[in-house]
């Protein structure tokens, strides 16, 4: 698990070169093949051979120009770089460092692809490098296997981990709860029944049960604060924070497959809840302002129900459902909607097992949970920008991993931050200044690609350009330097990068041309290597991909399949709000600091908890 001085989640990073995949923990065990295997000798041309016999034979490497001892020397030296960056990630993939290892296999194809050389002209640097790319879809595969990629894989909920569970009621569990209820400190009504007895039983004897609600409850430290400042804040108890046990888990990137419900609270993707979404930004996937959403939506479903325990059943199967229940029934009760059977299975188990979870919660060490260890609040600064930023920039200038950074911003579905539109940015803890200070040296319209570029005592224009795929007369006049110039004094060099084709709302699909490869297409749009396979269908091992094919990448990430648990109900709305706005200034931010993000976002007009 990445660890940001906060304890984060990661999601897909797409690097300059090559993109790995998103969505947990390192590999339990490495895979069985630890050496770089050889690299294979290419096969002579066959000058005459039956038409039969020659299908079967290799395919004869091309024919190169003449190399002249220097291109030979440096031909080696680039391969002895790429295989020292790539032991060097396989050696992090042993240990369960998944993020530094994708690191350092982004590098060694990086050192490649920004080269110089002609790849597909030099035979020994083909092999090499489709020897790399392969070995490192292998070790990706290996981790998918295991996880969900190199980075942290996204857990069921304790809701999920339980769906398919029969209990068994203890009437010692019963009797040891109903004595807890009198030091259980909740501000919403607590009861202990056979149901919820069935849940503690569950969470508290077996494997796992136990697991998946202690790492709910150790990822909850995240984000505690910012939920019980937004609860306070906006009205509603504090305990509904336990919700986001059955929902998410405290996943802020959590997605259900089937149903497309998101973020902590599980919005669905359509409906008016005061979220935006577009193809940059996801705002179910903000951990404050998805909070926000849903204490309010809580507020107005019980001001609609006038219970608790029926506000989260609302929650789960619709207000209207609920409403409708209780008419036919007679009995404004959960419990004897409950025993009537007039609820789905789905939400006779959500208050329960909530419940049990609340009370587990109030006496940790009594059910077995004596070992939680809740991870840090996660702490940033914030700043407010308009204009288009790439995280790759960002990271330039602050100097955090993207990583770090795509784990700061989950509501990001881009590498960069949307045009024309405030979008508040999170940055590690005290770099806002910072980064206020160099972006400011990069014009507004480049930065969405130009980099910046800390100069090391062995950089000259040449190799910086190089670096960067940028001619040397470029690099020199953006920074308002001659050609020839030395760098000695100089700090850093900002890198006319061309822009790269950023997906909009019509651009979902792209035409590949002849020399694209999977590497190539995903670097251009931004997203990663197993996004662009999982999306198109296409092998998970190769490169290579014909010319005219029409492939999507613009799909939103989704980081997580989680059980089948579905909502029905109906779309009521909420009072609207006034929507505080803020006048754009096209390079200008706004900056605070906080935990998880203290600036409060603009109220939504509506609330909607849509159906599921």
């Amino acid at each position: 698990m990445i660890s940001i001085r906060s304890g984060s989640l990661a999601w897909s990073i797409p690097a300059l070169a090559l993109v790995l995949s998103a969505s947990g923990c390192g590999p339990s065990q490495a895979p069985s093949k630890a050496a770089t295997p050889p690299r294979q000798a290419l096969a002579p041309a066959v000058a005459t051979q039956p038409a039969q016999a020659q299908a079967m034979q290799p395919q004869a490497a091309p024919v190169s120009p003449p190399q002249s001892p220097a291109q030979q020397q440096r031909i080696r030296n680039l391969i002895q770089q790429v295989d020292a960056a790539y032991a060097a990630g396989q050696a992090d993939y042993k240990k369960g460092d998944l993020p530094a290892a994708r690191r350092d296999f982004d590098h060694a194809v990086d050192l490649m692809l920004t080269s110089g050389l002609d790849i597909k002209s030099t035979p020994e640097l083909q092999d090499e490098f489709d020897r790399i790319v392969d070995q490192i879809n292998g070790l990706e595969m290996e981790a998918l296997r295991q996880g969900n990629g190199f980075t942290p894989k996204t857990e069921d909920t304790p809701a999920e981990a339980a769906e398919e569970v029969t209990f068994v009621v203890d009437p010692n569990i019963v009797a040891k709860a109903n004595a807890d209820l009198a030091t259980t400190k909740s501000d919403l009504p607590l009861v202990v029944n056979d149901y919820v007895a069935a849940y503690i039983n569950f969470f508290a004897n077996t494997t796992k049960g136990h697991n998946t609600l202690l790492h709910a409850f150790q990822r909850a430290g995240r984000y505690r604060q910012m939920i019980e400042r937004v609860m306070s804040e906006e009205g509603v108890p504090h305990d509904l924070i336990y919700l986001a046990v059955a929902e998410s888990g405290f996943q802020p990137r959590a997605v259900n497959r089937k149903s497309r419900a998101g973020g902590m609270w599980q919005f669905m993707p359509y409906g008016s809840y005061g979220l935006t979404r577009n193809i940059y930004v996801d705002e179910r996937f903000d951990p404050e302002k998805s909070t926000r959403a849903y204490a309010r939506y809580m507020k107005y479903i019980y001001e609609q129900l006038g219970d608790w325990y029926l506000s989260m059943a609302g929650y789960d199967w619709g207000t209207g459902n609920v409403q409708r229940a209780v008419q036919k029934t007679g009995y404004a009760d959960f419990w004897e909607l409950y025993k009537r059977n007039n609820l789905p299975g789905e939400t006779k188990n959500y208050v329960p097992e909530i419940l049990a979870a609340i009370i587990i919660a109030n006496h940790p060490t009594q059910y077995g949970f004596d070992d939680i260890t809740l991870d840090p609040p996660v702490l940033t600064d914030t700043v407010t920008i308009n204009y288009s930023a790439d995280l790759r920039l960002v990271s330039d200038i602050v100097g955090a991993p993207i990583d770090e950074l795509i784990a700061l911003n989950p509501s990001l579905l881009r590498m960069v931050t949307p045009p024309d539109t405030e979008f508040d940015l999170h940055l590690p803890a005290g770099t806002a200044a910072l980064f206020q200070e160099k972006i400011a040296a990069i014009p507004v319209s480049k930065r969405d690609s130009w980099r910046y570029h800390k100069v090391t005592p062995d950089d000259t224009l040449a190799s910086v350009a190089r670096t960067y795929s940028v001619s040397v007369s470029a690099l020199a006049d953006a920074n308002q330097l001659d050609t020839t110039s030395k760098l000695d004094g100089v700090e850093a060099l900002v890198v006319p990068v061309p822009a790269r084709a950023v997906p909009s709302s019509h651009t979902v699909y792209y035409t590949t041309r002849r020399g694209d490869t999977l590497v190539s297409i995903a670097d251009r749009f931004g997203i990663s290597l197993s996004q662009l396979r999982r999306w198109n269908k296409l092998p998970a091992s190769g490169i290579r991909v014909d010319a005219g094919r029409r492939l999507h990448v613009a799909e939103p990430t989704v980081v997580r399949a989680s059980a089948t648990r579905t909502r029905r109900g109906s779309h009521a709305k909420t009072p609207s709000s006034r929507t505080s706005s803020h006048a754009a200034k096209s390079s200008s931010s706004k900056t605070t600091h906080k935990s998880t993000s203290t600036k409060r976002s603009t109220h939504p007009k509506t609330s909607t908890r849509a159906q599921k």
